[in-house]
Protein backbone atom coordinates (compact mmCIF):
# COMPACT_ATOMS: atom_id res chain seq x y z
CA UNK A 1 0.00 0.00 0.00
CA UNK A 2 1.60 3.38 -1.12
CA UNK A 3 0.48 6.07 1.53
CA UNK A 4 0.16 9.48 -0.20
CA UNK A 5 -0.02 12.76 1.37
CA UNK A 6 0.26 16.39 0.91
CA UNK A 7 1.18 19.78 2.56
CA UNK A 8 0.49 23.14 2.43
CA UNK A 9 2.84 25.36 1.33
CA UNK A 10 2.41 29.52 0.63
CA UNK A 11 -1.21 27.93 -0.78
CA UNK A 12 -0.02 25.89 -3.14
CA UNK A 13 -1.10 21.88 -1.95
CA UNK A 14 2.08 19.44 -3.28
CA UNK A 15 1.51 16.17 -3.19
CA UNK A 16 4.13 12.94 -2.34
CA UNK A 17 3.24 11.42 -5.90
CA UNK A 18 3.67 14.44 -7.64
CA UNK A 19 0.00 14.76 -8.20
CA UNK A 20 -2.06 18.05 -8.55
CA UNK A 21 -5.58 17.06 -7.77
CA UNK A 22 -5.40 18.20 -4.01
CA UNK A 23 -4.24 21.50 -5.22
CA UNK A 24 -6.83 21.84 -7.97
CA UNK A 25 -9.74 20.48 -5.61
CA UNK A 26 -8.70 23.31 -2.79
CA UNK A 27 -8.63 25.48 -6.08
CA UNK A 28 -12.00 24.40 -6.88
CA UNK A 29 -13.83 24.99 -3.61
CA UNK A 30 -12.59 28.29 -3.38
CA UNK A 31 -13.32 29.50 -6.57
CA UNK A 32 -17.07 27.73 -6.28
CA UNK A 33 -17.93 29.82 -3.22
CA UNK A 34 -16.52 32.99 -4.68
CA UNK A 35 -19.11 32.02 -7.51
CA UNK A 36 -21.96 32.56 -5.04
CA UNK A 37 -20.98 36.11 -4.29
CA UNK A 38 -20.86 36.76 -7.78
CA UNK A 39 -24.45 35.51 -8.22
CA UNK A 40 -25.72 37.50 -4.84
CA UNK A 41 -24.62 41.05 -6.76
CA UNK A 42 -26.28 39.39 -9.98
CA UNK A 43 -29.29 39.66 -7.59
CA UNK A 44 -28.49 42.93 -6.68
CA UNK A 45 -28.30 44.26 -10.21
CA UNK A 46 -24.96 44.55 -10.63
CA UNK A 47 -24.38 45.60 -14.28
CA UNK A 48 -22.30 43.08 -16.32
CA UNK A 49 -19.21 45.39 -16.59
CA UNK A 50 -19.16 45.19 -12.56
CA UNK A 51 -19.91 41.57 -12.82
CA UNK A 52 -17.09 41.28 -15.38
CA UNK A 53 -14.88 43.36 -13.11
CA UNK A 54 -15.55 41.15 -9.88
CA UNK A 55 -14.76 37.92 -11.55
CA UNK A 56 -11.71 39.33 -13.04
CA UNK A 57 -10.63 40.78 -9.80
CA UNK A 58 -11.38 38.32 -7.26
CA UNK A 59 -12.56 34.85 -8.73
CA UNK A 60 -9.49 34.89 -11.61
CA UNK A 61 -6.74 35.01 -9.04
CA UNK A 62 -7.51 32.20 -7.23
CA UNK A 63 -8.05 30.17 -10.83
CA UNK A 64 -4.66 31.25 -11.67
CA UNK A 65 -2.62 31.22 -8.42
CA UNK A 66 0.82 30.06 -8.83
CA UNK A 67 -0.02 28.28 -12.28
CA UNK A 68 3.97 28.45 -13.65
CA UNK A 69 4.61 25.67 -10.46
CA UNK A 70 1.87 23.33 -11.15
CA UNK A 71 -0.02 24.78 -14.60
CA UNK A 72 2.12 22.13 -16.92
CA UNK A 73 1.34 18.82 -14.74
CA UNK A 74 -2.34 18.75 -14.95
CA UNK A 75 -4.43 16.42 -16.29
CA UNK A 76 -6.88 17.21 -19.22
CA UNK A 77 -9.46 16.45 -16.59
CA UNK A 78 -8.26 18.76 -13.77
CA UNK A 79 -7.76 21.39 -16.73
CA UNK A 80 -11.40 21.17 -17.70
CA UNK A 81 -12.44 21.52 -13.99
CA UNK A 82 -10.99 24.54 -13.75
CA UNK A 83 -12.50 25.73 -16.69
CA UNK A 84 -15.74 24.97 -15.88
CA UNK A 85 -15.73 27.28 -13.04
CA UNK A 86 -15.18 30.15 -15.52
CA UNK A 87 -17.49 28.84 -17.74
CA UNK A 88 -20.14 29.26 -14.82
CA UNK A 89 -18.89 32.48 -14.05
CA UNK A 90 -20.34 33.68 -17.77
CA UNK A 91 -22.81 32.03 -17.46
CA UNK A 92 -23.82 34.11 -13.90
CA UNK A 93 -22.43 37.10 -15.68
CA UNK A 94 -23.70 36.98 -19.31
CA UNK A 95 -27.97 35.20 -18.86
CA UNK A 96 -27.85 34.76 -22.93
CA UNK A 97 -24.93 32.26 -22.97
CA UNK A 98 -26.88 28.80 -21.62
CA UNK A 99 -25.90 26.53 -25.19
CA UNK A 100 -23.64 28.63 -26.88
CA UNK A 101 -20.01 26.79 -27.29
CA UNK A 102 -17.07 27.81 -25.00
CA UNK A 103 -15.13 30.02 -27.55
CA UNK A 104 -18.26 31.70 -27.99
CA UNK A 105 -18.63 32.20 -24.48
CA UNK A 106 -15.46 33.53 -24.30
CA UNK A 107 -15.63 36.02 -27.40
CA UNK A 108 -18.86 37.79 -25.98
CA UNK A 109 -16.93 37.97 -22.31
CA UNK A 110 -13.87 39.10 -23.87
CA UNK A 111 -11.19 36.80 -21.79
CA UNK A 112 -9.15 33.75 -22.69
CA UNK A 113 -9.32 30.32 -21.66
CA UNK A 114 -7.67 29.56 -18.55
CA UNK A 115 -5.18 27.20 -19.97
CA UNK A 116 -3.82 29.96 -22.42
CA UNK A 117 -3.80 32.62 -19.28
CA UNK A 118 -1.81 30.23 -17.05
CA UNK A 119 0.31 29.49 -20.58
CA UNK A 120 1.01 32.77 -20.71
CA UNK A 121 2.00 33.25 -17.20
CA UNK A 122 4.20 30.79 -17.25
CA UNK A 123 5.69 32.15 -20.41
CA UNK A 124 6.53 35.53 -19.08
CA UNK A 125 7.52 33.91 -15.36
CA UNK A 126 10.48 31.82 -17.85
CA UNK A 127 11.25 35.24 -19.90
CA UNK A 128 11.93 36.98 -16.13
CA UNK A 129 14.03 34.00 -14.89
CA UNK A 130 16.21 34.28 -17.52
CA UNK A 131 16.90 37.46 -16.64
CA UNK A 132 20.90 37.07 -14.77
CA UNK A 133 18.86 40.03 -12.24
CA UNK A 134 16.45 37.64 -11.24
CA UNK A 135 16.98 35.19 -7.94
CA UNK A 136 15.91 32.44 -9.81
CA UNK A 137 17.99 32.57 -12.35
CA UNK A 138 20.99 30.55 -10.47
CA UNK A 139 18.23 27.26 -11.42
CA UNK A 140 18.82 27.42 -15.16
CA UNK A 141 21.53 25.29 -16.77
CA UNK A 142 24.75 27.42 -17.86
CA UNK A 143 23.88 29.09 -21.22
CA UNK A 144 25.41 27.65 -24.27
CA UNK A 145 28.10 29.01 -26.03
CA UNK A 146 26.61 31.70 -28.42
CA UNK A 147 29.58 30.63 -31.48
CA UNK A 148 28.04 26.59 -31.21
CA UNK A 149 24.37 28.08 -30.59
CA UNK A 150 24.51 29.15 -34.33
CA UNK A 151 25.54 25.54 -35.50
CA UNK A 152 22.96 23.84 -33.69
CA UNK A 153 19.70 22.54 -34.79
CA UNK A 154 18.00 23.84 -31.74
CA UNK A 155 19.38 27.53 -31.36
CA UNK A 156 18.25 27.98 -27.51
CA UNK A 157 20.48 29.95 -25.31
CA UNK A 158 19.75 26.69 -22.96
CA UNK A 159 20.66 23.28 -23.34
CA UNK A 160 17.16 21.39 -23.32
CA UNK A 161 16.36 19.04 -20.42
CA UNK A 162 14.32 15.39 -21.07
CA UNK A 163 12.55 13.69 -18.60
CA UNK A 164 11.54 10.29 -18.78
CA UNK A 165 8.32 11.39 -17.61
CA UNK A 166 5.70 14.21 -17.18
CA UNK A 167 5.43 14.02 -13.59
CA UNK A 168 8.76 14.24 -12.79
CA UNK A 169 9.27 17.02 -14.97
CA UNK A 170 9.75 20.29 -12.80
CA UNK A 171 8.57 23.94 -14.25
CA UNK A 172 12.29 24.67 -14.98
CA UNK A 173 12.76 21.87 -17.55
CA UNK A 174 9.35 22.19 -19.01
CA UNK A 175 9.51 25.77 -19.61
CA UNK A 176 13.62 24.66 -20.99
CA UNK A 177 12.09 22.18 -23.59
CA UNK A 178 8.20 24.84 -24.73
CA UNK A 179 9.30 28.25 -24.21
CA UNK A 180 12.88 28.83 -25.37
CA UNK A 181 11.74 29.29 -29.19
CA UNK A 182 9.60 31.66 -28.09
CA UNK A 183 11.71 33.75 -25.77
CA UNK A 184 14.25 33.74 -28.71
CA UNK A 185 11.80 35.07 -30.88
CA UNK A 186 10.98 37.98 -28.62
CA UNK A 187 14.38 38.79 -27.97
CA UNK A 188 15.24 38.98 -31.46
CA UNK A 189 12.22 41.54 -32.14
Amino acid sequence: MQWNFSFKLLGVYIESNLCWSTHVNSIVKKATSRLYFLKQLKRAGLSTDQLLHYYTSVILPVLEYCAPVWHYALTKDQSQQLERIQKRAIHIIFNFTRGMPYNSMLYIANINTLASRRNDLSQKFFRDITQPSSCLHRLLPAPRDQSIVSRLRTSGLFPKVYTRTKRYCSFINHALNNYQDKLDKISNK
